[in-house]
C-alpha cells in the first residue's frame, strides 16, 4: 500500500438552482408560493429534493400565489418568494408583484423562462426575446428585475435582489431565470455566503439634528398633531417601543391619528387617539384639526403637524385637503428622501430610520418637560372632541336590520375578533366600512393594500398570513366581487390545512362603483340608477365555499353573524380548516367616502 494519502473529492459544484435554494435557506425564507411549469422545471426539481426544508405551497393562480406571499411577508416579518412559469405564468403573478412594491412589502418574484436556445423561435411561453418583454415589465413595475444570462452573473442579480427586497424601504424584486441557466453548474468553488450580512444590510441612519430642530418647533406648538403611516408599522410592533411612544405622547398631550393604511397601529381606544385620516377617516380629525366646527369662538386650526413614515398620498390625505396645513410647522420623517416634501411642502424634513426616530424623540422628551399649561388645554380641547361619536352615522353601528347593515357587520367583527388577530381588508366598499367602523388595538393589526388597491388581495393574503402565524386569528374582510376573482384560492388553503376565515359582504354587485357613479352622475331623484349596471346576480357563495372545501356559513342580521363568525373562528382554530361567513348586506348604505374633512364651518 501506498504511504501517499489519497486525494480528496473535489468539493461538489452546485447548480444555479441549487445556489438559489441555498440563498433562500440563508434568508430564512422556506416557504415559497406559486404555479409550476416547464420554465421552472429544474427549481422545481431541486425544490422536491430538499422536501425537509422547503414548503411548496401551488397556489391555484399566479396572481393569487403573489397576494398569498404577500401576506405571509407581512405577518412573518420574512421575505416573500413567488416562484411561477414563463410567459402567461409570469404575467399572472406581475399583479401581485406590483401590489407588493407599492405597499413596501419584501418579496421576490421567479419568473421561469424557456432555454436561451430557443429564444426568438416561437417556443411555447416565451417571454424574452419575442413580443413580450418579462424583464422589461417587471423593471417598470417593481424595484429590481433582471434577466440571469448565466451561472456567472447570477450571485451578483441574486444579490442584488435580496439586498433590495430586504432593503429600507422594503420593495419588491424580480428574477427572470432561463431554465437552462437554472440547470446550468455554477464556477467551482460557488458557494452561498454563511451569513447575509456578507452582502446586505438595513441601513440604521437618522438625522438627529433635524430631528431635534422638529421637536423643537413641535414642542412650542399650542395644538400639534402626530400623523403615523404604514412606515411606522414595523418600528411600532416592538411592544416596548410602543410603550415608550405612547408614554411620549402622554406626557405631552399630543393626539395621534394614522393614516388608512396604518390602521391600528397605535391603539385606537386610547384618550390620544384621532384614529383615522384620509379616506374613510374618523370624525375626531375633522374636529381637532377644525376646533371650530365644536365651537365657532374656538381658535382656527391646528399649528403642528410631525409626519412618521407616510408618503402623504391622496388616500392618506384626504387628496391632499387643506385641513391638513398646520398653521405652524409641518415635519416630516422618513427613511426615504425622495418621500420628504413629495406632496406636501415641509418645514422641517428628517431622513431616518423610524424607530431611531421615535427612540430619539423619547429622549428629547425625557430631557424637555412639558409645558403643563399647554398639556392641559390640549386635554381639554380632546375632550370636547370626543364628546360626539367617532362615526359619522353612529346608529347604524347598532342596527338590526336584515340585510346586514355593513356598519352593524364591523360592530361585531370589533366585539369577536380576539387580541393579536391579523385582519385583512380587501378593495370596494369594504375599506370604507372597516377603516370607519372597525375599532383595533394593538397587537391586532389591520393590512390593507391603499395604493394599488387590487381587488382580490385579501382574499390571498390571509392564507400567506394563517401560514406565517398558525396560533393567530386571521380575517379577510372582502366584498363578493374580490371574492369571486380570487375565492378559488380557498381550495389552496383546504389543501394546505389553513385555518383562515373569510368575511364577504355580499350585496350581490360591484358596489363601491355602482354606488360611486351615483355620486358623481346621479340627481337626487335617480339614485341608484347605476346598480343593475353592475349587478353580479344572487350567486350561493356558500356553496361555492364549500365546493373548495371551505366551512361556510350564512348570516344576514348582527345575531346570525356574531354566531357565525364566533363559530369559524373557533373551527379556524379547532380544525385548521378554511371558514367561510357570507354575510348578506344591505346595498343601500354607502360607506363615508364622500364626507367634507372638516373645511366647511357649520351652518349658523
Amino acid at each position: 500500500m501506498s504511504d501517499v494519502p489519497a486525494t480528496p473529492p473535489p468539493p461538489a459544484v452546485p447548480t444555479v438552482a441549487q445556489l438559489l435554494l441555498d440563498y433562500l435557506t440563508l434568508e430564512d425564507a422556506t416557504v415559497i408560493f406559486g404555479v409550476p411549469g416547464a420554465a421552472v422545471m429544474h427549481l422545481l426539481a431541486e425544490l422536491r429534493q430538499r422536501a425537509s426544508t422547503f414548503r411548496h405551497v401551488v397556489a391555484r393562480q399566479e396572481t393569487g400565489a403573489a397576494y398569498i406571499a404577500d401576506g405571509y411577508a407581512r405577518v412573518s416579518g420574512r421575505l416573500g418568494v413567488v416562484l411561477v412559469t414563463s410567459g402567461p405564468g409570469a404575467t399572472n403573478a406581475l399583479t401581485g408583484t406590483m401590489n407588493a412594491q407599492a405597499a413596501g412589502v419584501p418579496l421576490l418574484t421567479i419568473t421561469g423562462e424557456v432555454p436561451q436556445d430557443y429564444y426568438g423561435r416561437g417556443y411555447l411561453q416565451e417571454g424574452t426575446d419575442a413580443g413580450l418583454d418579462v424583464n422589461a415589465v417587471y423593471a417598470n413595475a417593481s424595484g429590481f428585475s433582471a434577466l440571469v444570462t448565466s451561472p456567472a452573473n447570477f450571485r451578483t442579480l441574486l444579490e442584488r435582489a435580496l439586498r433590495d427586497a430586504r432593503g429600507l424601504p422594503a420593495c419588491a424584486a424580480h428574477l427572470s431565470l432561463p431554465d437552462d441557466v437554472a440547470a446550468a453548474p455554477c464556477a467551482p468553488g460557488t458557494a452561498a455566503p454563511v451569513r447575509s450580512a456578507a452582502y446586505r444590510t438595513r441601513p440604521q441612519v437618522l438625522d438627529t439634528a433635524a430631528l431635534g430642530q422638529a421637536f423643537d418647533r413641535l414642542a412650542g406648538a399650542a395644538r400639534p398633531v402626530v400623523f403615523l403611516g404604514s412606515g411606522a408599522a414595523a418600528a411600532l410592533r416592538d411592544p416596548t417601543r410602543l410603550a415608550a411612544f405612547t408614554a411620549f405622547v402622554e406626557s405631552r398631550a399630543w393626539p395621534v391619528m394614522t393614516t388608512p393604511d396604518a390602521k391600528a397601529v397605535f391603539p385606537e381606544t386610547h384618550p390620544l387617539s384621532l384614529r383615522c385620516f384620509g379616506v374613510a377617516f374618523c370624525e375626531w380629525t375633522k374636529r381637532y384639526l377644525n376646533p371650530r366646527l365644536i365651537d365657532p369662538a374656538l381658535p382656527p386650526g391646528f399649528d403642528g403637524l410631525l409626519v412618521l413614515g407616510t408618503r402623504l398620498g391622496g388616500f392618506a390625505t384626504s387628496k391632499w385637503s387643506p385641513i391638513l396645513r398646520p398653521a405652524g410647522a409641518l415635519c416630516q420623517v422618513d427613511i426615504d428622501a425622495d418621500a420628504i416634501g413629495r406632496t406636501m411642502a415641509v418645514d422641517v424634513g428628517v431622513v431616518g430610520e423610524i424607530g431611531l426616530a421615535i427612540d430619539e424623540l423619547v429622549r428629547l422628551g425625557q430631557a424637555r418637560p412639558a409645558d403643563e399649561a399647554a398639556v392641559a388645554g390640549r386635554r381639554a380641547l380632546l375632550e370636547r372632541v370626543k364628546s360626539v361619536p367617532p362615526f359619522i352615522d353612529p346608529e347604524a353601528r347598532h342596527s338590526t336590520a336584515s340585510p346586514l347593515h355593513p356598519a352593524a357587520a364591523m360592530a361585531v367583527v370589533s366585539e369577536l375578533m380576539p387580541a393579536g388577530s391579523e385582519i385583512f381588508v380587501d378593495a370596494g366598499n369594504c375599506v370604507g366600512w372597516v377603516l370607519h367602523h372597525l375599532v383595533a388595538d394593538p397587537p391586532t393589526r389591520v393590512h390593507s393594500a391603499l395604493a394599488m388597491g387590487p381587488m382580490g388581495f385579501a382574499v390571498g393574503a390571509v392564507i400567506g398570513a394563517r401560514l406565517a402565524a398558525p396560533g393567530r386569528p386571521c380575517l379577510a374582510v372582502c366584498g363578493d366581487g374580490a371574492f369571486l376573482m380570487h375565492g378559488n384560492e380557498v381550495s389552496t388553503a383546504a389543501a394546505q390545512g389553513v385555518g383562515a376565515v373569510w368575511l364577504v359582504l355580499d350585496d350581490g354587485g360591484l358596489g363601491m362603483v355602482a354606488q360611486g357613479m351615483d355620486h358623481f352622475f346621479s340627481k337626487d331623484g335617480d339614485i341608484g340608477r347605476w346598480q343593475p349596471a353592475y349587478a353580479l346576480g344572487r350567486n350561493d357563495l356558500v356553496a361555492f365555499a364549500q365546493a373548495l372545501g371551505a366551512d361556510a356559513y350564512r348570516a344576514d342580521d348582527p345575531v346570525s353573524l356574531r354566531r357565525a363568525l364566533a363559530a369559524a373562528l373557533q373551527a379556524a382554530a379547532a380544525a385548521s380548516r378554511p371558514q367561510v361567513v357570507v354575510a348578506r348586506i344591505d346595498p343601500v348604505p354607502r360607506p363615508p367616502y364622500y364626507q367634507d374633512p372638516g373645511l366647511t364651518p357649520p351652518a349658523a
